[in-house]
Parts: structure tokens; C-alpha cells; sequence
């Protein structure tokens, strides 16, 4: 999931663990398995997760050699798995140029006090820090909102400011940025606040694709604030304006993705079906317990994985009726930046993809749902869930819907644009996410396995069929 937001869920949620709510007899009971369980190959799961989440790969970090080394290796599957390249250059690699905003000063925020000629000027490091930026210069509004009440809907382009319990808080912030606000002003917690003082007032750069200047929409712009400051912001009437400045200067950087085609044998199959996953985590970061590299075992190496034996399935059978692309992304973490330049350059025109079928943390069980079960999100959005349910698939709605998982990952890049395009997931909020404790002792091979069997029969029949899923009245983005 994406760095930006992730780094905000680590922070924010607090390392939630979801308590099961079904006993331990209605966990062990399974659904029988599909007849495609004997093709499933169990010692490839365990050794694409073995790579990928490797050490030896230090957490393939967005946009570095190690994500590049990630990248490499998973096109080298799919040619084994005799899938035809569709990347630059006759290969399986899309190169893609990223402009990174190094932000050289402290950042500062100017608030138009009402009834004061003069602007109030906070610098970072000192009234504030900025978490997650996705520009170097915005403005807005003033917006209160509380947390929790579910009464007022985000303005969009306002910053908004969340007051309300910790809790509600952390899981409010990523809906409000994904709703279009141009950022997000909360209180720091006690520990935060008294490290202030010694934490760096310079912020991680926000990055974008190169002639593209936003992979989301709306800006991911969070920016937290010392008690006292917070108090001072709350006594602001609606509708002040504040704008957030930081000085940069821009440094050329390079993501890539992994993309390849399995042609169909029809022509007058309606649309292709596209299957993706991201490839990329967080890298080397601040150790926790004497670890400092973060796996990324869970997101999305389990992702990528699910996607590289689907491919091998497919590219060992009859030729599907339709046409076939597998998407390994670059930079999900650092807002959708090889999803956002995929957008512009697919293999084949955005409105010839039927469904965008989006691969993200399928290595552990959810306790909120029946054993091995997956879930769809954005399921009340479209026919596609209940249609591969109806063909053998373990699918069901997204039980967390107050985490805008559908917003959150790859595929709402492309929903935005038209493509029915959603997300199948059994992240259960573990507290090991984005954390060095990712890692390939915390993964379930057996869950991974079922899961990903029960996804075989339900994917062959999407790709050999007439269907084209559409979205509910209300339902694309």
C-alpha cells in the first residue's frame, strides 16, 4: 500500500490487531476446494516470497536498485511462464522518469487570521511537521471536522482540520485525503510532540511522474501540530485560508514496472482483463528491535506472487479467448507512480480493458472473515465480486470499509479513468504492517495457497468469457 498513506496507517493506527469474530470451529471449517488445487504450485509460492522478501533485496524501496533487482526477476517468470513482453524495447520493462521535489528549507505555513493585516507564519519544526506531502506548495480553506460523527462531507480542496478521539482520528485521515481535500491537520500525540524539538524540520520529498504532476487525486498532504498550535487552529473560523510553501529543487529519479501480455484467441472477445500487483516496499528504514529492512513479506511480495502463478497458469493452458496483461508495479508506495504512468502508457487503450483485477496483501489471514476467505473492495461498486464469488473464487465485501481500501491501492488510478478496476486483499489491520516485522515468518503459506487456488477456476472463466462487468449506478469514482 502506498508509502505516503502507509507511513501515515503505521503511525495512525497504532498497530491495530483485529480480534477474530468467529470462534476457532468456524475458522478451521473450509469450503471444499476447487478442482484446480493440484495446480497450484506450492513450492513456487514459498520461493517467489523466499526472493522478494529477502533480506538480500532489502525491502525493494521505491524507485531503487533493489526494486529494480524485484523487477527483473519477476519478468524473467513470466517469460518462463511463456508470457509475451509488453514493456520498452521488445522487453518486459516500462521505464519510467520520476521528478523528485528536494525540499531544501523548512517548510512553512502562512494562516490568514481574520481581522489581522498581517498573516501568521509557522515554520516546520517547530509549530508543525509534515508527515506526508504530495506537493510543495498548497492552499485551501479552513474545514473542521470530527472524527467519528460521520456528519459532514470533505469540501473538496479545503484542508481540513480532524479533531476528535485518537483513535477515530487515525482511521479517518486516509478517506479524508482520498476525498479530495488538499490536506489534513491533526494534533500530535504526547510522544511525537516532545521529540519535536530533536526531529528533522525537513520532510521526505514528494515525487511525481515526469509530465504528470499527481498519481491520486487530491492532495495527500498531512501536516501534524504541537498541542499548542493545534488549540490556536481550533478557535479558526471556517473558511480561513492557510497555504503550505516549502522551497525545492528537482532531481531526476527513475521506477519501473514489470508488464506482459498473454493474447487472446479470440478477436471478438470483448476487452482485455488486466491482473496487477505492486512490487515495491518500504526499503532500509529506522531499525525497530535491530531490524532495518523492511520485507514487505505481506505487501506486496504476497501480491506479486498471487499474480506470478496466475500468469504461470494461464501461460501453461489452451490460449484464453481474451487478451491477458500482467502489471507489476513500481513506486505504489510512493503515490502510485508506475500505476500513474501505466495509465498513460498501457499496452493496449484504457477503454479496452474490461476489469483491473489488483493484487494486495493476500499473505495472512483475515480474522474478520470465514478461514481463507479474500475480499473485494469497492464491492458494492460493481458486478465483478459477486460474479467471480458465483465461480469458485473465496470473495466477499471489504470488511473494513472505513478504510477506503478501495482508494488505496493501484487500481483507483485506473477506476478513475472508466476501467472497473478493484482490489482483492485479506489484509486483517496486523500490526506488522510497514514494519521490519513484515517478513517471511509471518506469512501463512497454507492460507496463501487456498486463497490463491480458489482464485484459478473463477480468473479462467473471467478470461474466456463474454462478461464485462460494469459499475452500479453511483459506483465509478
Amino acid at each position: 500500500m502506498t508509502k505516503r498513506l502507509g507511513f501515515l496507517l503505521a503511525y495512525f493506527l497504532g498497530f491495530i490487531t483485529l480480534v477474530a469474530k468467529f470462534p476457532a470451529t468456524a475458522q478451521a471449517s473450509q469450503p471444499s476446494l476447487p478442482k484446480a488445487r493440484s495446480r497450484v504450485c506450492a513450492a513456487c509460492l514459498r520461493a517467489h516470497e523466499e526472493f522478494l522478501a529477502s533480506d538480500a533485496l532489502r525491502g525493494r524501496g521505491s524507485g531503487t536498485h533493489d526494486e529494480l533487482l524485484a523487477i527483473t526477476y519477476v519478468a524473467s517468470q513470466l517469460r518462463q511462464y511463456g508470457i509475451a513482453p509488453a514493456g520498452d524495447g521488445g522487453g518486459y520493462v516500462q521505464h519510467v522518469s520520476v521528478v523528485e521535489e528536494v525540499i531544501t528549507t523548512p517548510p512553512q505555513l502562512s494562516i490568514n487570521v481574520p481581522g489581522d493585516a498581517h498573516p501568521l507564519l509557522w515554520t516546520s519544526g517547530k509549530e508543525f511537521q509534515a508527515v506526508m506531502l504530495a506537493q510543495t506548495d498548497f492552499s485551501g480553506a479552513l474545514q473542521h471536522i470530527e472524527a467519528g460523527t460521520n456528519k459532514t462531507a470533505v469540501k473538496r480542496g479545503a484542508i481540513v482540520l480532524l479533531s476528535g478521539d485518537g483513535a477515530q482520528v487515525r482511521s479517518a485521515v486516509p478517506g479524508i485525503l482520498t476525498k479530495g481535500a488538499a490536506g489534513v491537520l491533526t494534533a500530535m500525540s504526547a510522544k511525537a510532540e516532545a521529540s519535536l524539538a530533536t526531529s528533522s524540520p525537513i520532510p521526505e520529498s514528494p515525487m511525481h511522474v515526469e509530465g504528470i504532476h499527481l498519481g491520486r487525486p487530491g492532495g495527500l498532504n498531512l501536516l501534524r501540530f504541537s498541542s499548542a498550535a493545534f488549540q490556536s487552529l481550533s478557535q479558526l473560523p471556517e473558511g480561513t485560508t492557510l497555504h503550505f510553501t516549502a522551497t525545492s529543487q528537482p532531481r531526476r529519479r527513475e521506477t519501473w514496472n514489470a508488464l506482459g501480455i498473454l493474447r487472446g484467441n479470440d478477436p471478438s472477445a470483448h476487452g482485455a482483463v488486466l491482473l496487477s500487483a505492486h512490487v515495491d516496499h518500504l526499503g532500509v528504514g529506522a531499525a525497530v528491535n535491530g531490524d532495518d529492512i523492511y520485507n514487505g513479506a505481506d505487501d506486496d511480495a504476497s501480491g506479486t506472487t498471487a499474480v506470478l502463478e496466475l500468469a504461470r497458469v494461464l501461460g501453461r493452458g489452451p490460449r484464453p479467448r481474451r487478451m491477458v496483461i500482467f502489471a507489476l508495479f513500481g513506486s505504489e508506495e510512493t503515490g502510485g507512480l508506475g500505476s500513474t504512468y501505466f495509465r498513460e502508457h498501457s499496452p493496449v487503450p484504457l477503454k479496452d480493458i474490461a476489469a483491473n483485477l489488483e493484487v494486495e496483501m493476500i499473505g495472512r489471514r483475515d480474522p474478520s472473515v470465514r478461514g481463507d476467505t479474500l475480499w473485494l473492495t469497492g464491492w458494492e461498486r460493481s458486478n465483478l465480486g459477486p460474479e467471480l464469488a458465483s465461480h469458485g473464487a473465496l470473495l466477499v465485501a471489504d470488511p473494513h470499509p472505513g478504510e477506503d481500501f478501495f482508494r488505496r491501492s493501484d487500481n483507483y488510478l485506473l477506476a478513475l479513468d472508466g476501467v472497473v478496476a478493484q482490489t482483492i486483499s485479506s489484509y486483517g489491520l496486523h500490526g506488522d504492517y510497514h514494519q521490519p516485522s513484515d517478513d517471511l515468518a509471518h506469512l501463512d503459506f497454507p492460507h496463501m495457497d487456498v486463497a490463491i487456488t480458489s482464485l484459478i477456476p473463477a480468473i479462467e472463466w473471467l478470461v474466456n468469457s463474454d462478461f464485462r462487468p460494469q459499475w452500479h449506478v453511483g459506483g465509478q469514482p
